[in-house]
C-alpha cells in the first residue's frame, strides 16, 4: 500500500509540474495576442502560423490530460480553468488575424 502511495504522490507531483508549465506557456501566449492587438503588421503568415501551431499544440496538450481518480478538486478545477483559458486565447488570435488580414 506504501508502493502504491508513493506512486500516486510521484503522479501528482508530475501532473502539478506539468501543469505549471502549461500554465506559464498559456501566460506567454497571451502576453504575445495582447501585444498583437497593438501592432498593425504583427500578423504576417510566418507569425500567425506559428502561434496557431502553438495554441493547436496547448490544445491537444490540455485535452489530453486525463483526470485521475486521485487527483484533488482543486486540480481538476485547474485543468478546467486551463482548457477555458485556450478557447479564449484561440477566440483572440482569431479576432488579430482577423482584423489584420
Amino acid at each position: 500500500m506504501l508502493k502504491q502511495k508513493d506512486m500516486e504522490d510521484s503522479m501528482l507531483y508530475a501532473h502539478k509540474n506539468f501543469m505549471d508549465n502549461l500554465e506559464k506557456s498559456l501566460d506567454i501566449l497571451a502576453v504575445e495576442l495582447k501585444q498583437a492587438k497593438e501592432m498593425t503588421s504583427i500578423c504576417n503568415d510566418e507569425w500567425c502560423n506559428a502561434t496557431e501551431s502553438y495554441i493547436d499544440d496547448m490544445h491537444k496538450n490540455l485535452y489530453a490530460i486525463s483526470e485521475p481518480r486521485w487527483l484533488p478538486d482543486q486540480d481538476s478545477r485547474r485543468l478546467k480553468q486551463l482548457r477555458t483559458r485556450i478557447r479564449d486565447l484561440y477566440r483572440d488570435f482569431a479576432n488579430v488575424k482577423g482584423s489584420h488580414s
